[in-house]
């Protein structure tokens, strides 16, 4: 939390263990320490324990035709309005390669992305896009993005601006790796913002989200057979 000036007021730190989320979920977090003290053991416990009933009331629906059927649905849904949202970016914005730069040891094209004056979305995402510039930084090896910065060029009101307000100025940038020369994931995730939440408090914030440790989840399987009856 920063004060009018930009100064800290006051810092909290998180860790936590990601885990791929259950369909409809980005991911699951599990937090496991916080302002350098770890989570009580009895508490991490109880977290567990409800998650895990999350999960396998999920796998019973899940042996429910009809609510595997719904399920289906929901991620067509949502893989649509994931692939609409990239169009849109394409409709909003003005796109212009600018140069080669190395970054991180990757040889990258770097890009801006200029909202269009007059540009109308298709869709909810691109209604908040279109309040935003950006410059991105993709791969040429492998047609990846390794870093986005964005800004907002103007204040954005969400609910109408009675839930918030965003200020014009709000940073926010992201940052990817190539993880044992295999997969992109997210490295670290920065933001700078000021806001008006529920048209009474104001807020200037700056938080810095890390993502290390990574590990490859492999599973195995196998067949056992019965041996048959003697008749």
């Amino acid at each position: 939390m920063l004060d009018a000036s930009g100064r800290r007021t006051s810092e909290s730190i998180k860790v936590f263990e990601v885990y791929p989320g259950l369909p409809g979920e980005e991911r699951y977090r599990r937090l496991i320490e916080e302002d350098g003290r770890p989570v009580p053991g009895g508490d991490l416990a109880k977290r567990d324990r409800s998650r895990q009933k999350e999960v396998e009331d999920y796998a019973r629906k899940l042996a429910i035709a009809s609510e595997r059927a719904k399920a289906t649905r929901e991620q067509d849904k949502a893989r649509r309005e994931y692939s609409a949202a990239v169009d849109d970016i394409f409709h909003i914005y003005d796109i212009r390669m600018l140069r080669r730069e190395s970054l991180d040891g990757h040889d990258t094209i770097l890009a801006t992305l200029t909202p269009i004056p007059g540009a109308k979305p298709l869709t909810d995402d691109g209604q908040i896009m279109r309040h935003f510039k950006a410059r991105a930084w993709i791969s040429e090896s492998d047609y990846e993005l390794v870093r986005v910065e964005i800004e907002a060029i103007d204040s954005l009101s969400i609910g109408m601006g009675l839930l918030a307000k965003i200020d014009k100025g709000t940073t926010a940038a992201y940052k990817r790796r190539k993880v044992n020369d295999e997969v992109w994931l997210p490295a670290q995730v920065t933001w700078t913002a000021g806001a008006r939440v529920l048209l009474l408090k104001r807020l200037r914030v700056r938080g810095v989200a890390d993502f290390s440790g990574y590990r490859k989840f492999i599973v195995d399987t196998s067949t056992t057979y019965a041996t048959a009856a003697s008749q």
